[in-house]
Formats: structure tokens, C-alpha cells, sequence
């Protein structure tokens, strides 16, 4: 969706449609205090605290939600990702007080989906694993706490990061933070027109004085500081991130405005019903991690990171019985159950999530020498 395009009719809407009391706490503030940035108004659509739509546990993912992600396709991918996380702490020295920090976690099925392959497939690691859910909505966390029970104290839970050497994981998170709309020395701000929605444009030079320049013309300010948190906690190991987004200078200032599988054409349509989303630039976050003394480990599209963790073990994908032990026997790709065929084309497909979604890793306190992750063998 093309902000620019957005006009007073577009952005119109039935009240009858929205969650009611969210709009109004957002009219009221406008009212009060004038335009806001769109950043202040996702903050409120996605996480306000009682009715946003992430913070309310309204959010739904798979086939009868608002839309897939790479968890919703089944065990598969926390099965691959769990052998990257093996092979990290290996890089550790395997260590005893190995740390994965999962932040996004949702309903806790990709925590599940490691632990239990870790569990059954690499239990010395899993003697040495901590899992830490960092989750500031305790919605969520109840959701996360029956899902995980069975694995007692091996998970525990934040609403903020602490120190930690390990692997820190995230799956769509840098999308969903807070952007506002920048476009040169302009910036649209969200404003009322007969108690409807719109967009004003105003010179960023008329914004608050009082914030330093490099945070006064920031668009994704949310992404900055939380990558400036997670390098501060981060001891000695990786940040492990997939998103969706690009590397290039030009970049579209666009959110995606999704609800039922389908594109809405406002963001200002079901407010608090619906995701918003904007692509990461990658450049940004490579730019201030690498401030905060992160090292680029890698980054490649999800499709090569995964087929490289596959082509260093191909037996993830061979075929297992539920009632014996893991044959030891290696088999190729065809020999993969239909389930893991159909996930396999979903996560590698380049049509479907393989070229959609990029993936980066971010390292401090590692040896330069050492080889790549498996993940990146195949990187450009």
C-alpha cells in the first residue's frame, strides 16, 4: 500500500468495524494533543496495552488467521533452527549455561518445537539449554506457560533483557515495531477529519526541537534501541533475525495493512483487528549494530540459510518412526514424509517464503577466523 495515495475517502471507515474503545482513546489524544506520528498510533494498534492487537492475544497466525508465518508451517523449521543453535554452542565451547533469548514468541510453539527436537535428538545440548521467552503481555505468556509446562524450569520468562551468552532469536519481530512515515523533511502524521482518520503532512524541522538530530530523523527508532539493548546484553555468542525487508539505499516507505489473509488498503481500517507491518531495512540495523560492536556473522535469504543448514545434515529430513529410535541412516530429500515435503516447499519455495523472508546474524566476542554458520554456506 502506497501511503502517498491515501486520501479522506479512502480512509474512511465503519466504526462498526473497530474495536471501539481503542479508537477512541486514539481520537481523544489527537484531539488533546494534536497530529501524532504513525509510529505513536501502531505503538497503540498493536500493543496498546488492554486493545492492541498483538498485546490483546487477538492475533492469530496459520490457515485461520491473519496470516503465515515460517513457525505456522509446521515443526520443521524449529527442528532446522535447532541445529543451528547446536552448532552454536558448540562455537561455545559448549558451554553449561547456554542461553537461547526468543523474543516474538507468540504462543510458544517455535520455543516447543526446539526443545522437543533437542530433547529427543541432542540431549547433551539440551542439558546445557536455558531458554529465556522475553514477553512484556502476559496474555501471551499464559498462552507460552501451558504450551511449555512440560518443560519445567528449562524455560523462563522477562519482560526485559539480561545478560546472557548465547544465541538471541527472533522470527518477525523488527517488522512489527512502530515506523513512522518519512519521506525527505516531510513526515505524515495521523490526524482527524470529521472524527475520520487521515494523514497531514508536516517538515520533520517542525517536530520537537528537543530530540538530538539522529533521533529526530530516525524512521524505525524502535528498531534501533532494541538492537542497541540486545548487543548491551549480549555477553559472547549471536543474534539470529528473520524478517522480511532490503538492503537497498531506495527504500519504499510502505506498511502492509494485513487481516484474514487478505491486504486491507488502510491501516486505519480495523484498528486493533488487523497486523501492520513495515519491511525491514536491513542497512540500518547493520549500521548501529555494528556501532553497538556487533560483527555481520551473515546474511542471505532464508532459502539458501536453510538449505545450507540441511545440506550439513541431511538426516533432519529423513523419515522417523514414532514408536523407535531415530534411524541413524541418511536419505535423500525424495524419502522426506508428504508433511515434511510440503513444509520443506513452503519455508524453500522462492515464490512462497523462501525469497520473501531474509535472515542475519549478528556475533560479538567470536573468533574472526572461525567458518561461517551452516546457514550461510551458500550465501551470496
Amino acid at each position: 500500500m502506497q501511503i502517498e495515495e491515501l486520501d479522506v475517502d479512502r480512509c474512511a471507515f465503519d466504526v462498526l468495524q473497530l474495536n471501539a474503545p481503542l479508537v477512541e482513546s486514539i481520537r481523544e489524544t489527537i484531539r488533546a494533543q494534536g497530529p501524532q506520528s504513525f509510529a505513536w498510533f501502531m505503538q497503540q494498534a498493536l500493543y496498546h496495552p488492554e486493545h492492541g492487537y498483538y498485546s490483546s492475544g487477538r492475533c492469530a497466525i496459520g490457515r485461520k488467521g491473519d496470516y503465515f508465518t515460517n513457525v505456522s508451517v509446521g515443526p520443521l523449521f524449529g527442528q532446522l533452527l535447532a541445529s543451528q543453535f547446536s552448532e552454536i554452542w558448540e562455537r561455545l565451547d559448549k558451554l553449561n549455561d547456554f542461553v537461547i533469548v526468543e523474543q516474538g514468541a507468540h504462543d510458544g510453539q517455535f520455543a516447543l518445537d526446539v526443545l522437543e527436537f533437542v530433547q529427543n535428538r541432542l540431549p547433551e545440548f539440551f542439558d546445557a539449554l536455558h531458554y529465556r521467552i522475553l514477553e512484556p503481555f502476559p496474555i501471551l505468556e499464559q498462552q507460552q506457560r501451558q504450551r511449555l509446562e512440560a518443560f519445567g524450569d528449562k524455560v523462563k520468562w522477562s519482560d526485559s533483557p539480561e545478560p546472557f551468552t548465547g544465541v538471541h532469536f527472533s522470527n518477525e519481530l523488527l517488522d512489527a515495531m512502530p515506523v513512522r512515515l518519512i519521506s525527505g523533511n516531510m513526515e505524515k502524521l495521523v490526524d482527524l477529519k470529521n472524527d475520520t482518520f487521515v494523514f497531514v503532512e508536516r517538515p520533520i524541522s517542525q517536530q520537537a526541537t528537543f530530540q538530538p538530530p539522529a533521533q529526530r530523523d530516525a524512521f524505525n527508532q524502535a528498531a534501533l534501541d532494541w538492537i542497541d539493548d540486545v548487543a548491551a546484553k549480549l555477553q559472547r555468542g549471536y543474534v539470529v533475525a528473520f524478517d522480511y525487508g532490503r538492503l537497498e539505499d531506495e527504500f519504499p516507505r510502505d506498511v502492509e495493512v494485513r487481516a484474514q489473509h487478505r491486504n486491507l488498503d488502510s491501516p486505519f481500517e480495523q484498528i486493533g483487528h488487523a497486523d501492520i507491518t513495515m519491511p525491514v531495512k536491513w542497512s540500518t540495523i547493520i549500521e548501529r549494530a555494528q556501532a553497538n560492536g556487533l560483527r555481520v556473522a551473515g546474511f542471505t535469504d532464508q532459502h539458501h540459510f536453510l538449505t545450507g543448514i540441511i545440506s550439513t545434515w541431511p538426516d533432519l529430513l529423513q523419515a522417523r518412526s514414532g514408536n523407535s529410535t531415530v534411524s541413524r541412516r541418511r536419505v535423500q530429500l525424495a524419502a522426506a514424509d508428504r508433511k515434511t515435503k510440503r513444509a520443506l516447499q513452503t519455508l524453500l519455495h522462492p515464490e512462497m517464503l523462501g525469497r520473501a523472508f531474509q535472515v542475519i546474524a549478528l556475533e560479538k566476542n567470536l573468533d574472526r577466523e572461525a567458518p561461517r554458520l551452516a546457514g550461510f554456506k551458500f550465501a551470496h
